[in-house]
């Protein structure tokens, strides 16, 4: 996958919208962030620090926490060339789901 399926995957989510978060892309539902674009080979996706568990040991290749604090909260990367579009979209999907109003949860 590539910065641009991220971005395809990302904004095909209910009432999510990209902007621009500390210089880099972001994408959100009702203002709050659930995913970023750091860098083209590297996405970033808000899980819950379970979740994170669960994706870093089941797909160690794809998935890694944020270094830091923003990590130990949940923040994790995600490796664009080890990733399919279903594990990406997935991984999207769940980040969307963890911040979007519960009035929209029905819809993704």
């Amino acid at each position: 996958m590539q910065a641009e399926d991220l971005r395809r995957l990302a904004l095909a989510l209910p009432e999510a919208e990209q902007r621009g978060h500390m210089g880099k892309e972001d994408f959100r539902v009702n203002n709050k962030v659930f995913a970023t674009l750091p860098e083209p080979a590297r996405g970033v996706v808000k899980l819950t620090p379970e979740q994170q568990l669960m994706m870093c040991e089941a797909e160690s290749a794809i998935f890694s926490p944020v270094p830091g604090g923003w990590g130990a909260k949940g923040w994790t990367s995600v490796h664009l060339e080890a990733v399919d579009e279903i594990t990406l979209a997935s991984a999207l999907r769940t980040a969307w789901r963890n911040v979007a109003p519960k009035v929209l949860l029905t819809r993704a």
